[in-house]
């Protein structure tokens, strides 16, 4: 047997070491976000949206996970939000005033939903930092807003009726706020996933 033949099957089953390895990994790691998101309205949208942000050396806290969760909401929410103003300046600049009255009052809630969301992150952030007193406080906060801004959401894809958007706009539009939507409510599920642990650890009462 030669040398090159040699070399090329020591080369091979490294790198097939390597593989499997590598899918190994990646099997621990979603089988971990499988149970975590197990009570996920959106069950395959909530493991797609963490297994990029897994580390096989650290396991991410339930607070960890809430904050990649509504992070992720957080990031959709601005992107749907540059869509959504451009197709409305795009409708004034046609003149049909009607249906851009109604996308403007969707950038509206839109705006809202990214307030909301972003004091909703910035609220996670603090949660545990602060003493256990104030533990309820911004669990409150957090739930409230996050859920503003899924009515938001819900009264947007709602009111968009209008014949003057284009059927692949209106298609678009519903498409990335229902995508919004559903992470929204995954980020809900994750944050009562860590809160009520954390309540439960530190013998903190429910809300």
């Amino acid at each position: 047997m030669s040398r090159k033949f040699l070399s090329f099957l020591v080369l091979f089953f490294t790198i097939l070491g390597l593989f499997s390895t590598v899918v190994e990994s990646l099997s621990r790691e979603r089988v971990y976000l499988e149970s975590q998101c197990q009570s996920a309205m959106y069950h395959d949208l909530c493991v797609q949206t963490l297994l990029p942000y897994m580390n096989k050396n650290v396991v991410p806290s339930p607070q960890r996970l809430a904050q990649i969760s509504l992070a992720s909401c957080l990031s959709k929410a601005r992107v749907t939000k540059t869509y959504v103003n451009m197709l409305a300046k795009k409708l004034n600049q046609t003149g049909n005033s009607q249906d851009y009255q109604a996308l403007e009052e969707c950038v509206h809630q839109i705006d809202n939903g990214v307030d909301q969301i972003t004091r909703s992150f910035k609220e996670l952030q603090q949660m545990g930092t602060d003493g256990d007193e104030n533990f309820v406080w911004h669990e409150s906060n957090v739930m409230s807003w996050v859920s503003a801004a899924l009515t938001d959401v819900t009264t947007c894809i709602d009111g968009i009726t209008g014949d003057g958007i284009g059927r692949r706009e209106k298609a678009m539009i519903k498409a990335r706020f229902l995508n919004m939507k559903q992470l929204a409510s995954n980020s809900l599920m994750m944050f009562t996933r860590f809160t009520t642990r954390y309540r439960a650890s530190r013998g903190i009462k429910n809300p």
